[in-house]
């Protein structure tokens, strides 16, 4: 772990009674990604005659509890009792993902998923990672996003990619952490609409 493990002689439902334990009382620290807005897109822009919802990014269980995670092996997984997300990176993903397709400029319409099936594509994305990697070179963070494009018309998958990004964390804190964290995720969605840009480009001139 990058800060030195907390260890109390009190459970966390007993924390008010840890002074007694000669420890202090801990409370948590909460974080958010920091992914900046998406560029505007030049007016001139080509967009396609489409509309796409965007599904909420699915997420591994471990992810869902809302602590920042570790990793000291493949098989071992670890979490920050005190250093939590304030919002659910799932949540912040899916706007960023929406903030760059509609920036992209690639389809006429990009709103949220409701079900109605009023739109002509669904999209639909999972983070497959976020997590920081502790080994015995250094410490680094790794984010890996995954989605697919589906036709409501057709039911046919257009579209499917991955993308990633490993990150080297230079200075031993959380902030920095969340730092490299925020710019793994970003680098990873800038990958993902490029190539989702990249599949419908195609796929246009297919239809044509």
């Amino acid at each position: 772990m990058i800060t030195r493990r907390l260890f109390t002689c009190c459970a966390w439902a007993s924390a008010l009674l840890m002074a007694g334990c000669g420890g202090k009382i801990l409370y948590p620290h909460y974080y958010v990604l920091e992914l900046p807005p998406a560029p505007a897109a030049s007016a001139a822009s080509p967009r396609l005659p489409w509309t796409v919802a965007v599904r909420r990014f699915e997420s591994p269980p471990y992810l869902r509890q809302g602590r920042l995670i570790y990793r000291h092996a493949p098989v071992e997984i670890g979490h920050y009792e005190y250093h939590r997300w304030a919002e659910d990176p799932a949540t912040m993903v899916t706007s960023a993902v929406m903030d760059s397709l509609r920036s992209s400029h690639v389809f006429a319409f990009v709103k949220s998923y409701n079900g109605q099936g009023q739109e002509d594509y669904v999209l639909s994305g999972r983070i497959e990672q976020l997590e920081e990697i502790d080994s015995s070179d250094g410490v680094r963070v790794a984010a890996r996003l995954s989605a697919d494009l589906v036709d409501l018309h057709t039911g046919a998958m257009v579209w499917t990619g991955e993308a990633g990004e490993t990150l080297r964390v230079q200075s031993r804190n959380i902030d920095s952490l969340v730092v490299e964290m925020s710019r793994a995720v970003q680098k990873s969605i800038d990958r993902l609409v490029v190539s989702l840009n990249n599949g419908m480009a195609a796929n246009s001139e297919a239809k044509r």
